[in-house]
């Protein structure tokens, strides 16, 4: 009886629709639905009910029922069309387009089915052309920045937008082209942070590899207003104007490797007095008191980067020369600076140590005696201006200035102690009532007394003084410096003392049955003392840190080889491994000069030494900024120790830091990839991405996706007779997140380095292809970026490829990601999507999707 009821419902329904009373007809056939069962009468009231949504507009309701229909039965037609109908409604073209095709292929005579593709087609390729446009994108964050109406979070994410538009080089021209740089001073008046912030680094895209805009932006912002921007305490500010102001100093100086486009080298003929003014104003901005510590950093940061030659083969050294005439006397006073005295600069801790860092880099890069003459004589001058019977602050500053070039250029430094008077005048401050100046006399003192001679005079003259200072003062600095300083052969025990205090002797581990079995049979147990308990332990290394136990090791590690033993090296060498035990503390050591010092205790010593030395360099390695923790032509030297650490002999902990330390310094240079590859790291690498242990696995394709930037390494991959390109393939498709992303991005250089590994991708492994789609369709971002990049890599190396490429799934993968809207975290992935499907296009292998 149902099913009869149902199907006069149905013929109801159809008079209803055929009166165009559509609403009736709806109840009609929704009635009808609820009576039957028969799957056939379901198809068809499904269908008949979104005839009806498309005549009332409901065009939801009609695809999801027209979807109903399609589920029942695949092949029917009606339904098809009747979806593809509201789909185009409903603004989803691409969608629409898929059932269309499909009624087409059913009845391929059909000229209404013929007619909608045309012009299905046609919109889609006019959306596309919109949705793609530069100029419809940069217009509408304009007319948000611009209207004064909009909200605050509107404006912000429109700010953000033009981030990501400022980074393309088509958006960059477009917001330049339409007065956008003076839009973007707007912002920077604003004085609002998020939009100060997004105005920087959206001028800070706009300059990246193009000179004649670099330029133009420079002279429209004004150096002054950028270093100003830069001098303020918000870190994240002063960064971002940082990476601004490197950006136009690559593009003016050549140094930003992207090929620059049209004309624009004969646009500007001459960029070295824009570089000039630039060099100009960091060096002022050193000895302004308006500028904070982060932005003394930052300014010492790019002249550390920017003024000394990175390659000496080059003859010209003409910037180092004005820096050291126009500037030397303002790096001189900040390495001079005490803390505790009332008229310091703003100082961070890294803030000295960025100094003598820039200093020695420049002492470095001076070609002949003459110019280092010069240098000296500078130093000196200003050193002896400094001191005044009547004036013992700057008498102070004249002793630090000492000390800081010191842990700069020693060699400097040590005809700087030669002048008359310096030593006398350490000594003198030593019985000085002011904590603050023996702090700095004592710290000097230590620094001087690594040449045996040095080390007699401060016996002859000054140890009853530090004696004195030793058991009057309650400052822990000043202590543990009198007594490093005070006799240089009691180094062996001072080590010894530190090493015990750190607890940083092998500890044999304790088999809990053999203790038992002991006992039993009545036999002494050695227990742990409480006070060598880890809580204990850590306390004690704080302690040490915070009384600056690091500048004592380094000065110890200068010392003469006649009074530093090999035995006391391994000492040494174990209490640097226990201070670096915590993260959080090797900023600190960084800033001490312990980066340097670990060096020559992994390069000489006892086998143990060494290993220990080279582990704490690890430690530091994988976490510093090898340009401040080993500056200069040291960072070179670090690399074997770490190498040698590769070894299977070495336990897990020794070789997953190493491996982390390899990874830091190998994203640095090519030149420090190049010193990797030579002390032989690559099969030691190679081994541990075959490893079991997850960390250690992670950490080698890291490192390997690093390195993959070198030449050499890319011919070791193109080598026919290996697996090296099949490994990296298949832990793309590991379940571990981060050694996906590692090898993706491995995987992702290699394909864009070389047509011919993108063949051999497809050829090593049969599972390449859903490898490559599990890439593309990643939770993780960045992850999903690698993918993309291989995909675009893979499509525009061979058309046949290609081919293959577009005929599987990952063309729809393709266009669901192409079509979203790119906001800042996405805008990379949704770009790179895009660029494959218009690869696509190019070959003429698809017509456009949204």
């Amino acid at each position: 009886m149902a099913e009869v009821e149902a199907a006069q419902l149905k013929e109801e329904g159809n008079r209803h629709f055929q009166c165009q009373d559509y609403k009736a007809a709806t109840k009609s056939y929704s009635q009808a639905l609820k009576l039957t069962k028969d799957k056939s009468l379901l198809a068809t009231l499904y269908r008949n009910r979104a005839a009806c949504g498309l005549k009332m507009e409901s065009y939801v309701q009609a695809a999801s029922d027209a979807s109903r229909a399609i589920d029942i039965n695949s092949s029917d037609i009606k339904a098809l069309y009747r979806r593809c109908q509201a789909l185009e409604h409903l603004g989803k073209l691409d969608q629409a387009f898929k059932d269309v095709q499909r009624c087409a292929t059913l009845e391929p005579r059909n000229q209404n089915f013929q007619e909608t593709l045309r012009r299905l087609s046609t919109s889609i390729q006019e959306k596309l052309r919109v949705q793609f446009s530069t100029d419809s994108r940069v217009q509408n964050m304009f007319e948000i920045l611009l209207d004064q109406n909009s909200d605050a979070d509107k404006l912000e994410k429109a700010a953000n937008n033009l981030i990501v538009l400022g980074r393309e080089e088509a958006g960059a021209e477009r917001i330049f082209q339409n007065n956008g740089v003076a839009l973007l001073l707007q912002l920077l008046d604003t004085k609002r942070p998020e939009l100060v912030l997004a105005a920087v680094r959206t001028l800070s895209g706009m300059c990246s590899g193009h000179r004649a805009r670099a330029t133009a932006i420079l002279h429209a912002v004004r150096i002054d207003r950028i270093c100003g921007l830069m001098s303020v305490e918000n870190e994240e500010m002063s960064l971002a104007v940082c990476n601004l102001l490197q950006a136009i100093i690559d593009s003016l100086s050549g140094e930003d490797k992207r090929e620059h486009r049209g004309k624009e080298e004969a646009l500007v003929l001459d960029t070295k007095k824009d570089l000039k003014q630039i060099t100009s104003h960091l060096l002022d901005m050193l000895v302004s008191k308006k500028v904070s510590g982060q932005g003394r950093d930052q300014a010492l940061n790019l002249l550390n980067k920017n003024v000394p030659r990175k390659d000496l083969t080059i003859h010209d050294n003409s910037r180092t020369i004005y820096v050291v005439d126009n500037g030397l006397r303002k790096i001189l006073k900040v390495v001079g600076q005490v803390p505790d005295l009332p008229s310091c600069l703003s100082l961070t801790d890294n803030t000295r140590m960025l100094a003598s860092i820039l200093i020695n880099k420049l002492y470095d890069d001076l070609r002949c005696d003459p110019e280092r003459d010069h240098f000296r004589k500078i130093c000196e001058e200003y050193i002896t201006g400094k001191f005044d019977p009547q004036d013992m602050d700057k008498n102070v500053n004249a002793i630090q200035t000492v000390s800081g070039i010191l842990q700069g250029p020693f060699d400097l430094g040590n005809q700087l102690l030669g002048m008359k008077g310096v030593m006398e005048m350490m000594v003198a401050l030593c019985g000085s009532e002011r904590e603050a100046d023996q702090l700095v006399a004592v710290e000097a003192l230590i620094h001087a007394s690594t040449k045996l001679s040095r080390a007699t005079f401060i016996i002859t003259n000054g140890v009853s003084l530090l004696k004195s200072i030793y058991k009057t003062t309650k400052n822990e600095k000043i202590k543990i410096r009198t007594l490093v300083t005070s006799d240089k052969t009691i180094l062996y025990s001072v080590a010894t003392t530190l090493v015990n205090c750190t607890n940083s002797y092998d500890v044999k581990e304790v088999i809990p049955e053999l203790v038992q079995l002991a006992k039993f049979s009545k036999q002494h147990v050695p227990e742990e003392h409480p006070k060598d308990k880890k809580d204990f332990v850590d306390m004690r290394v704080k302690r040490l840190l915070k009384a600056g136990v690091i500048s004592a090791l380094a000065c110890m590690v200068k010392a003469d080889s006649a009074i530093l033993t090999d035995q006391t090296k391994e000492l040494l060498a174990r209490v640097f491994l226990a201070l670096c035990d915590n993260p959080k503390d090797r900023g600190t050591i960084v800033a001490q000069g312990g980066g340097k010092a670990l060096i020559p205790l992994a390069l000489e010593g006892t086998d143990v030494g060494k290993v220990k030395a080279a582990h704490a360099l690890a430690k530091i390695a994988a976490v510093s900024n090898p340009d401040i923790a080993f500056p200069g032509e040291r960072v070179y030297e670090v690399v074997r120790p770490l190498v040698r650490l590769l070894d299977t002999q070495r336990d897990g902990l020794q070789n997953y830091e190493a491996l982390l330390g390899l990874t830091n310094l190998s994203g640095r240079s090519d030149k420090l990839r190049q010193k990797i590859f030579k002390e032989r790291a690559l099969p030691d690498i190679e081994n541990y991405m075959f490893e079991n242990h997850d960390q250690l696995r992670q950490a080698a394709t890291e490192c390997m996706c690093n390195m993959v930037v070198n030449k050499e390494v890319q011919e070791r991959f193109l080598a026919d007779g290996n697996d090296r390109l099949k490994l990296v393939v298949l832990l793309c498709g590991e379940d571990d997140d981060k050694v996906q992303n590692a090898a993706a991005g491995a995987l992702a250089m290699l394909t864009a380095a070389h047509k011919k590994l993108c063949i051999k991708m497809t050829q090593v492994t049969s599972q390449w292809l859903e490898i490559l789609q599990r890439l593309c369709l990643h939770d993780q971002l960045s992850v999903q970026h690698r993918g993309l990049v291989i995909a675009y890599n893979l499509l525009a190396a061979d058309a046949e490829l290609a081919k293959k490429l577009v005929e599987s799934e990952l063309l729809e993968i393709l266009t669901v990601v192409g079509k979203q809207e790119p906001d800042e975290k996405k805008a990379a992935v949704v770009q790179t999507a895009r660029e494959c499907l218009i690869k696509c296009m190019d070959y003429g292998f698809i017509k456009p999707v949204s």
